[in-house]
């Protein structure tokens, strides 16, 4: 990833609270030029992210058909999850998107936004949109209306 990328997803990840901590595990891609189709491709990629998530981890989907929340509806419900003391896996899928099976087998299919994202960009969006709904469920300036 670019440097700002690294840059932006570590401002965020540092801010949270330890209550709402954030790590970030990337998966290697599975390379282009071996000549498999693009199920090949994500099937095997959805192979190294299920062996990089823990089996307790609820699943969140980053996908352009998901459900699509306002920056509150974000916060009421990831205050929910956080009161669950469940951990939360978001998925981000690279060039080809996530294999159809890491999708059904998600708790929510949640959307950024309508416009397609590059997956380091939108590394960066949703750390952080998780740092502004803590700061929203902390009552911290940080978000104004």
């Amino acid at each position: 990833m670019p440097r700002w990328i690294e840059d932006g997803y570590a401002e965020y990840a540092g801010r949270m609270p330890k209550s709402a901590r954030l790590s970030l595990v990337e998966v290697r891609p599975e390379p282009r030029t071996c000549g498999k189709t693009v199920a090949q491709l994500t099937e095997a990629e959805a192979h190294r992210i299920e062996a990089a998530i823990p089996a307790d981890c609820e699943r969140i989907v980053l996908d352009e058909r998901g459900r699509e929340f306002t920056t509150r509806e974000f916060a009421a419900w990831l205050e929910k999850k956080l009161d669950d003391r469940r951990d939360l896996a978001f998925l981000i899928g690279g060039p080809d998107g996530l294999a159809p099976r890491l999708k059904a087998g998600a708790a929510v299919r949640m959307r950024l936004s309508d416009m397609t994202l590059p997956h380091g960009l939108a590394r960066v969006l949703l750390a952080e949109q998780l740092y502004r709904a803590v700061s929203i469920m902390q009552h911290h300036p940080y978000h104004r209306e």
